[in-house]
């Protein structure tokens, strides 16, 4: 196959030809030759439909061009630099991709056929069952004498080769449509009739069907529809069908003529833009969930700026933007200080000189919306939290772990012995507690659940609750996905604690632990908050301890078995993900979280101590030494004692000995203030002692004495070596 020009076309293409035995040949050949014009164009496929749902349609948008592209990929009809490029709006779905064939290549196929012993009889002539397999695979005419014979395992086969010639464009895209149609994660099929009275079923019913390559309507078909060349711009901004002369054009003629900015990147951007130009001097607050919800709504985003009356204000700001931003979709405006501001910004599906009417029909409905919140702040405020206590007991927490009031009671109990430990307040920790789940019984909440703890705190402010206690009944939350705040106060500290293990402990301990992906209770976000407070506001807390006491809060509950060990080995596996994240080597968090250390205050510090370590030269041996020891005194039955030292008869062991007393002092003072680092560089000192006693001493002697002897010795610089960290897991 040769590429040659083809002056009929655009300058710069060339077509493919093949068949032709002289490169002269062109479109007027004049020999007797048949040739194939193969052209690589940009392929355009799209479904115009009724209005999609928008929590959907991004990735409604990427699943029906990735099938698309890998239907047509696995058949071979792209090229390895086609670029495809997925498309999405309220009524459309597309893809354009680059560089796509007209004709899949010729494909060289090694067939196998049959087993030689099957294939031929015991005179080596061909078998019924090798004509018929011939025949079957459409090799009718094919001898022995034309088949490959080669060992196929133990045994020879005969195989056979081929050249499958390359099929056309119309035939793999129809086939890539199917399969993408039918894959797509479509989140409830809906049944319509098209117009010849056949029933159809996809997300939202489909108007019309585009396949263009390059410039020709490639004639596929999908859901009762047959491809052509006409699209539809904006509901309300374009008239009429636009016709599309290449498959090029498509995103240039959508926006020009049709009002439509087809890619959902594109038109997220331009509102993003459009936003933060409207909001001026102010901070507007615009979640990407938001930003990609609205960017599915329209095709032709315009901003528009609203107000609402400044009276609402007076609501606690977060019930407002929550309203504005779940109900509405509207974006709300704060200062630089993040106070709320009376004024938001909607973005709308229509452009128009005259916006008052939008403007004034999106304050009409926030208006309501903003009444409500009032109205539940007002209500709610006549009652205080603590007169909600009570009803508590109404709320079922778990049918095996009782009532919202029986856990609040654990949750206090164990606070207050929280607060005792880490010195503070108890009675202000054990009224936060008491108090933090009160506002889940206000109208607020009710309606916004979103709202807890949001709500406690003012609630509790209103009731003239103590500072810590108010932060803490939002504070206790915290924190609440990665990278969230910790609690700034001792009390939110102390409760946001109880409540996580009370949780952790109290649902696994009914047999509902994470399995697999699956994690109902969060108790995965649990246990990492948990580990995130202990570590980053070095808490001297033990691990096991603050789990001993939680589990002892459901003593009599006949459903309850004690998880202390799996919910450690849960944890600390959490803390392994937890470090990693912060930069830490598998083998230096290994050093650390080997030894299961049971407060986590100064594990950071242990961390950095060992990385430090681990760059030294002397690293390398000591860890292999310490790994070699370690071996050894796993096979020792018999406790080895303290070092005799009159029984050190080596040289190598004497200096060893001698060495190990003489930093030994400094290890051990550098550990007890907390300087890890110093204590495992120390260490370093001792590399070339321990390298000649391994070199020059028999451990297991035959001597009894003088082999308990030198397994002390190994103990006691066992010991010495791993105050820190188990420095073998950094060797090789």
């Amino acid at each position: 196959m040769w590429e040659v020009p083809y002056p009929s076309w655009r300058a710069g293409r060339t077509h493919q030809i093949s068949g032709c035995a002289s490169l002269k040949h062109q479109l007027n050949c004049e020999c007797d030759c048949e040739y194939i014009v193969n052209m690589n164009q940009t392929l355009l496929v799209e479904f115009l439909t009724e209005e999609l749902p928008p929590k959907a349609l991004a990735k409604l948008g990427d699943a029906f061009a990735t099938g698309i592209v890998n239907g047509l990929k696995s058949r071979d009809f792209l090229e390895n630099d086609s670029v495809a490029t997925a498309y999405a709006t309220p009524r459309r779905l597309a893809v354009s991709i680059t560089q796509v064939r007209s004709t899949s290549p010729d494909k060289s196929i090694r067939e196998k056929i049959l087993p030689v012993s099957v294939a031929l009889d015991a005179n080596g002539n061909a078998t019924p069952p090798l004509a018929k397999k011939l025949a079957a695979l459409g090799f009718p005419d094919v001898r022995v004498s034309d088949l490959e014979r080669a060992a196929d395992g133990k045994a020879e086969s005969f195989f056979y080769t081929y050249t499958a010639q390359g099929s056309a464009l119309h035939s793999g895209l129809q086939a890539a449509l199917d399969e993408a149609v039918s894959k797509l994660p479509i989140p409830k099929l809906m049944s319509y009739q098209r117009p010849d009275g056949s029933t159809v079923q996809f997300v939202r019913p489909v108007h019309k069907l585009i396949a263009l390559h390059g410039s020709t309507v490639i004639p596929v078909a999908n859901l009762g529809l047959a491809a052509g060349l006409t699209t539809i711009g904006h509901r309300f901004l374009s008239q009429g069908e636009i016709a599309l002369k290449h498959a090029d054009s498509y995103a240039a003629t959508l926006e020009a003529q049709g009002k439509v900015i087809a890619s959902v990147s594109a038109r997220k951007e331009k509102i993003r833009a459009a936003l933060l130009d409207k909001a001026g001097s102010d901070l507007v607050l615009m979640p990407e969930s938001l930003l990609d919800e609205v960017s599915a709504l329209v095709e032709w985003p315009v901003v528009y700026e609203c107000n609402f009356e400044k009276e609402f204000l007076a609501v606690p700001q977060e019930c407002l933007i929550l309203t504005m931003q779940t109900n509405q979709k509207y974006f709300a405006l704060t200062d630089t200080q993040g106070k709320l501001r009376s004024r938001f910004l909607i973005v709308s599906n229509i452009d128009t000189a005259d916006p008052q009417h939008i403007i004034g029909g999106n304050e009409r409905v926030v208006r309501p919306r903003l009444s409500d919140a009032k109205f539940f702040f007002e209500q709610d405020k006549k009652k205080t939290l603590e007169s909600r206590l009570p009803l508590l007991g109404n709320v079922v927490y778990h049918n095996k772990l009782g009532s919202q009031a029986q856990r609040t009671e654990r949750v206090k109990i164990l606070t207050g012995e929280i607060a005792k430990m880490l010195g503070y307040e108890s009675a202000l920790a054990e009224r936060g507690a008491l108090l933090a789940k009160a506002d889940l019984l206000t109208d607020m909440v009710g309606e916004f659940p979103e709202l807890q703890g949001i709500m406690g705190e003012y609630y509790a402010r209103h009731d003239g609750e103590h500072e810590e206690v108010a932060r803490a009944a939002s504070e206790h939350y915290q924190p609440r996905f990665a990278g969230d705040a910790l609690p700034s106060t001792g009390t939110g500290t102390a409760v946001a604690l109880a409540d996580k293990l009370e949780t952790l402990v109290g649902i696994w301990g009914i047999g509902l632990q994470p399995t697999g992906d699956k994690d109902p209770f969060a108790l995965r976000r649990h246990a990492l908050g948990i580990l995130r407070m202990l570590v980053e506001k070095r808490l001297p807390l033990s691990l096991n301890a603050l789990l001993v006491k939680t589990a002892n809060l459901f003593r009599g509950n006949a459903n309850f078995k004690n998880p202390t060990t799996d919910v450690t080995i849960f944890v600390l596996d959490r803390l392994r993900g937890l470090l990693r994240e912060r930069g830490f080597l598998p083998n230096e968090i290994d050093a650390v979280v080997a030894q299961q250390p049971d407060t986590l205050d100064n594990i950071v510090e242990r961390l950095d101590a060992v990385k430090v370590f681990a760059a030294m030269p002397e690293a390398e041996s000591l860890a292999a030494a310490n790994k070699r020891i370690t071996n050894i005194l796993k096979k020792t039955e018999v406790a080895p004692g303290s070092v005799q030292t009159v029984l050190l008869q080596e040289a190598a062991e004497q200096a060893l000995y001698s060495a190990m007393m003489q930093v030994k002092p400094q290890v051990d003072s550098a550990f007890a203030q907390g300087d890890f680092t110093s204590a495992l560089k120390t260490l370093a000192w001792l590399r070339d002692s321990v390298d000649a006693f391994f070199a020059g001493v028999m451990v297991m002697a035959d001597d009894e004495q003088l082999r308990h002897n030198r397994l002390a010795l190994l103990s006691e610089l066992h010991a010495m070596m791993n105050q820190v960290a188990d420095i073998s897991k950094l060797a090789q």
